[in-house]
């Protein structure tokens, strides 16, 4: 589950930083019917302020209805929703790094002690991960442990484990 939103990969023009961090802020500005929004970011290097183009040139009544109320308010999920489109991201030329944006919820260990236990991971955002990492941090492993159980064909998943994913996924460990 994301803790937090992304930062922003972008090179920064003031400081040649190349990260940015997203606070939820939002600029509106209209052009007679016509509007155009962005989304605020601060350089983490120096906070020199950039924008992400969020809407450009478009007709107020084309717009969804509460949309523009939840620009208006600085809406934070909305940025977080805005932030994790893949045609933003391409319009503005940016990636997001969610290094320290997430958190791992297991539920609990009791499940750990069996000799066989099937897991399915849930994504509650779209947070690029590999797997084996998250795997080894949820069952209490260390990365080598579990690269080795995975090598040796005790830790099975129908997907690739050192490649990065954003979708659901399951996996036996078998002790």
């Amino acid at each position: 589950m994301p803790t937090c939103l992304p930062l922003v990969r972008r090179r920064c023009h003031a400081c040649a930083s190349g990260r940015f961090r997203a606070n939820g802020k939002f600029r509106v500005n209209a052009h007679h019917k016509l509007l155009d929004a962005w989304l605020l970011v601060l350089c983490t290097g120096c906070g020199q302020t950039a924008k992400l183009t969020v809407l450009e040139r478009v007709n107020v009544r084309s717009l969804r209805p509460g949309l523009l109320d939840r620009l208006h308010r600085n809406d934070i999920h909305l940025a977080a929703t805005l932030l994790q489109d893949p045609s933003l991201q391409r319009r503005n030329r940016v990636a997001l790094d969610w290094t320290g944006a997430w958190r791992l919820d297991t539920g609990g260990t009791d499940h750990l002690d069996r000799e066989v236990v099937d897991v399915a991971v849930r994504f509650a955002a779209r947070i690029p991960v590999r797997p084996l990492p998250l795997i080894a941090d949820g069952c209490g492993l260390t990365r080598a442990e579990a690269e080795r159980l995975a090598e040796e064909g005790r830790l099975v998943s129908g997907i690739r484990l050192t490649a990065r994913t954003t979708g659901d996924f399951t996996f036996t460990l078998k002790r």
